[in-house]
């Protein structure tokens, strides 16, 4: 069992490092090794492929250079493949900003407060065995909760992990179809059908009126990007001895944004160029494709999490796109999170055990068991 002191320190931060590249190297190797070559450099080019490092030719991306929406290799791609568009991710013009803005009312203020009983049940049923002494795999965890949002946000009656599978699995076959290495023979095919069974799963109550493909796209990036970054956090707070952090009420939101920035749940947004364009005197043509890598544009490679002395937000957002590309649901994940923190802080739980998901859409953990330490009882008995 892996135990870490109260504070972090040089060598605690690098074996959470350490720990959180397995989820990159094991699962998306080639991809990886790839990306970290090119780094160095904040705009490289392989032949009609450019790849996007630094953080303002990764914001110029997405505020300045047309992109074109549905073309193959995108997420609009994808969504159009998957199943018959209409989505956040391939719309164009008026359509996609009264679709963001729709989108953006329900994850609000006054919108996330009202989902926010929904995981907070699923936090306290899921972690009382840590309250026994007993371990507790926090992917299941946030599979359920990630779930059991989606599910009341869109006003369905679904089973919440019945919804979260089935958007795991789609993910993971459609990404596996579109980005670069080994491609499984039918994963296109078997991405449009997991979206199907999606689709029914999400089925709303009488009167709505959401299409089938935008709610689907909506329960595919919520949960995937869920379970990748509440399990990754957890373990660097572990790992990096960062639960008095967490426990702190003042530090905790701070802590939050330093997290999501280090996992970066989204760390490869794949793009194609709609029009001539130059990115750090790099020069793109119209139909290059732009892989823009936030975990890079956002410092998560090389700079560790620091609640007292936190990335500059225009830095830190990086992870959530920019511009007219920004995520809606940045709000829902800094709460979620926030919650989640302050939940196992009191139990300054270690890490047991960890296994990578080789398969999953985005680098994740398979399942991170964890068990309370001793600091809780040491709290109380004082």
């Amino acid at each position: 069992m892996s135990t870490s002191p109260a504070t972090p320190t040089a060598s605690t931060l690098r074996a959470a490092r350490r720990r959180d590249r397995r989820v990159y190297t094991r699962s998306h190797p080639v991809l990886f090794a790839l990306l970290a070559a090119a780094r160095r450099r904040t705009v490289t080019r392989i032949g009609r492929t450019v790849l996007v490092h630094g953080a303002t030719p990764y914001r110029q991306a997405l505020t300045q250079v047309p992109l074109n929406r549905t073309a193959t290799g995108t997420t609009g791609g994808a969504a159009r493949q998957l199943s018959e568009g209409g989505t956040l991710f391939d719309q164009e013009g008026a359509e996609h900003r009264a679709t963001r803005r729709a989108i953006a009312d329900e994850l609000g203020t006054a919108g996330v407060e009202r989902l926010r009983p929904v995981w907070q049940n699923v936090l306290d049923r899921r972690l009382a065995p840590l309250r026994a002494g007993r371990d507790v795999d926090l992917v299941p965890l946030a599979r359920e909760l990630a779930g059991a949002t989606v599910c009341v946000l869109l006003g369905t009656q679904g089973d919440p992990q019945d919804s979260a599978a089935a958007a795991a699995e789609a993910a993971a076959a459609a990404v596996r179809d579109h980005l670069p290495g080994p491609r499984r023979p039918g994963s296109a095919r078997t991405a449009a059908g997991a979206t199907a069974r999606l689709e029914a799963l999400l089925t709303p109550a009488s009167g709505e009126t959401t299409r089938p493909a935008l709610r689907a796209m909506l329960a595919l990036a919520a949960v995937n990007t869920t379970v990748a970054a509440l399990p990754r956090a957890a373990a660097w707070c572990a790992d990096a001895g960062l639960w008095e952090q967490a426990a702190d009420d003042r530090l905790r939101p701070a802590l939050v944004g330093e997290l999501l920035r280090v996992t970066a749940p989204s760390p490869l947004l794949p793009r194609v160029a709609g029009a001539d364009a130059e990115l750090d005197r790099c020069p793109v043509r119209a139909g290059d494709r732009l892989l823009l890598v936030a975990r890079h544009a956002a410092r998560a490679h090389d700079q560790p999490p620091n609640a007292r002395h936190p990335a500059p937000p225009a830095v830190a957002q990086l992870v959530f796109g920019a511009g007219p590309h920004a995520c809606p649901g940045a709000r829902l994940a800094r709460t979620q999170l926030d919650d989640v923190l302050a939940a196992l802080a009191p139990h300054r739980p270690a890490i047991l055990r960890a296994r990578v998901d080789r398969r999953a859409a985005l680098p994740t953990w398979r399942s991170l068991t964890i068990r309370a330490t001793d600091a809780r009882r040491t709290a109380e008995n004082r």
